[in-house]
């Protein structure tokens, strides 16, 4: 690593694509955006409303691209503005206004480790994209981000009951679909 940055030639992509350097940024985009669009796949749940967020957040990219001071990973940089490109569309559709909390998290609602042994990643991934807005958007954050309830429920404006509750029956939900894959 070189002063922060993961190698030469990445650190020249980026102060190309400052400089607004159309081939620097035809670069980045596909570099990141095979990765990106399947971020903005498992939040929204359909591929065309993904592609509409990948290029919001690629516009976001390259308006803050600057603003990167090389500490952390890049690539952890850019996925947190598609993550969060993301989480805007969703809040803006108001998807998560009707969710409902629950005290208590049933342990018995846990997916079964042997039963995902038998599935492959792509299977999972796609059962991921159907689930309902709510569950899918609780379930990414806390599974694949590692955001607290507490985070979740600051980003989401919503209750950390509600985020349990979401991720609660995410699991059930995807427990069940699996199940019936049987």
């Amino acid at each position: 690593m070189i002063n922060g940055f993961g190698n030469i030639a990445e650190r020249e992509l980026i102060d190309g694509c400052v400089n607004g350097e159309r081939n620097a940024q035809r670069r980045l985009y596909e570099k990141f955006s095979p990765r990106m669009l399947a971020v903005c796949i498992r939040y929204v749940g359909d591929r065309e409303t993904a592609k509409d967020v990948l290029q919001d957040a690629f516009i976001t990219l390259f308006n803050k691209i600057g603003t990167y001071k090389g500490d952390g990973s890049f690539e952890g940089w850019v996925r947190k503005i598609f993550v969060n490109t993301a989480l805007m569309h969703i809040r803006k559709n108001d998807v998560l206004k009707f969710s409902e909390e629950i005290e208590a998290v049933n342990g018995n609602d846990l997916v079964d480790s042997n039963i995902l042994e038998k599935l492959e990643s792509k299977d999972i991934m796609k059962l991921i994209s159907e689930m309902p807005y709510g569950f899918r958007t609780v379930f990414n954050l806390y599974i694949f981000e590692g955001y607290s309830h507490q985070e979740i429920a600051k980003a989401l404006n919503i209750s950390e009951g509600s985020s349990r509750s979401q991720l609660s029956r995410s699991r059930v939900w995807l427990r069940d679909k699996i199940k019936s894959r049987e």
